[in-house]
């Protein structure tokens, strides 16, 4: 991989773990559903409307699609040392699903790393097609997704407010105190122990658990066979070549942002709404990838290039540093700030835990090659202590 590929997937990586931050930065604040029933003043109205559309759910897709384009590459670079990949695939698989467990469990409940785990045991089965293959099947699963949730929108069942279910909404009234008060037993017991109601008795949850361990993997592979595809066609390797390309597509960044305020405007009553917000957050993805790589190496974007470099070279450590940095600020444990910030002002104050993860990462990269937790699944994934 040339160096100026490494640099771009590590600035995209690092770019990523921004929009991912400032997305969840939501539900730090205000909890996983407390943050979709808000009662908000204009102005902050309008920053959460901004955040929906320019940043929520379509830099998630970007860290996925980087997933696979790297898993393409490791595989490669396993190969070259003739170790059996398979073995490699699975360790660095289970390392995945331990790793968001473990931070599911004692730090926050909003990983993407047991996914991700999960994701690649599933993928095994296209790692040595051709790229062509993988931008079919990548086109089939996004096809299943749209049927799924077109179908979806017109079933009325399961459609209903959540302020409309009471034990969800005591559910939500119990979670607000906890989080906001709560020591880390009480929290941890909450997290671990406490059921959602918000699909009614135990049989309605269970039929909606299999659904979701069915369309689940739908929803995740076209972004992961998209990343693999264009590591087989070693995409960004000529960048300034590529140039056609990126302006193409960077056209999809306002037609994801048209289709994604399209859905705000129809309103959570109409549930198609939700399909044309999750198909519009990924062409916005896309797009941003497209933009990103077009305007990479221009002199403004390289002036903050190395520190978002950073960031992404150390994307794992980083992502679940935001995790433990943003429970402590808003949970009762830490600083119990929760439910008590604007939504402007938890942009802001993302932005400010970013900047200071670029400084830290752009110092750390001085003195080491990889982060603490990037050497540890390293270490599990390759099962030497000299890798």
């Amino acid at each position: 991989m040339n160096n100026s590929r490494v640099t771009f997937i590590d600035g995209l990586r690092g770019l990523s773990l921004l929009g991912i931050l400032l997305a969840n930065m939501l539900i730090f604040q205000f909890g996983m559903f407390n943050k979709d029933t808000l009662t908000l003043n204009g102005f902050d109205t309008g920053m959460l409307h901004v955040v929906q559309v320019v940043i929520e759910h379509s830099f998630l897709p970007i860290f996925t699609v980087l997933f696979g384009f790297s898993l393409i590459k490791m595989i490669d670079s396993v190969r070259r040392r003739k170790t059996k990949s398979r073995w490699t695939i699975l360790r660095r698989a289970i390392g995945l699903i331990v790793l968001g467990l473990l931070h599911s469990r004692f730090i926050w409940d909003g990983d993407i790393l047991f996914s991700y785990g999960i994701m690649t045991l599933l993928l095994i089965p296209f790692i040595n097609r051709k790229a062509k293959t993988l931008f079919i099947w990548a086109g089939i699963f996004t096809a299943l997704m749209l049927i799924l949730g077109i179908g979806s929108s017109m079933t009325p069942v399961g459609e209903a407010d959540m302020t409309e279910v009471p034990a969800m909404v005591d559910y939500m009234k119990q979670e607000n105190e906890v989080l906001q008060n709560g020591s880390y037993a009480a929290i941890y017991d909450f997290r671990n122990n406490v059921d959602i109601p918000m699909f009614g008795d135990d049989e309605n949850a269970g039929i909606f658990m299999l659904i979701a361990m069915v369309i689940a993997p739908i929803m995740y592979a076209p972004l992961f066979l998209i990343g693999m595809a264009l590591a087989k066609i070693n995409a960004f390797t000529k960048m300034e070549q590529e140039q056609k390309w990126y302006s193409t597509l960077s056209f999809l960044v306002p037609v994801g942002l048209a289709l994604k305020a399209s859905s705000i405007y129809l309103g959570e009553a109409n549930s198609f709404s939700m399909t044309l917000s999750l198909f519009g957050a990924n062409l916005l993805a896309v797009g941003y990838i497209a933009l990103f790589a077009m305007i990479y190496h221009s002199s403004a974007i390289q002036k903050i290039a190395p520190y978002i470099e950073s960031v992404g070279k150390l994307s794992l450590t980083n992502y679940i540093m935001q995790s433990v940095i943003c429970t402590t600020i808003f949970y009762g444990y830490g600083l119990g700030l929760f439910n008590k910030l604007a939504v402007w002002q938890g942009v802001l104050l993302g932005l400010v835990i970013y900047t200071l993860q670029a400084i830290i990462s752009r110092w750390y990269l001085q003195f080491a090659k990889r982060g603490p937790l990037e050497y540890v699944l390293r270490l599990w994934t390759n099962f030497s202590f000299k890798s």
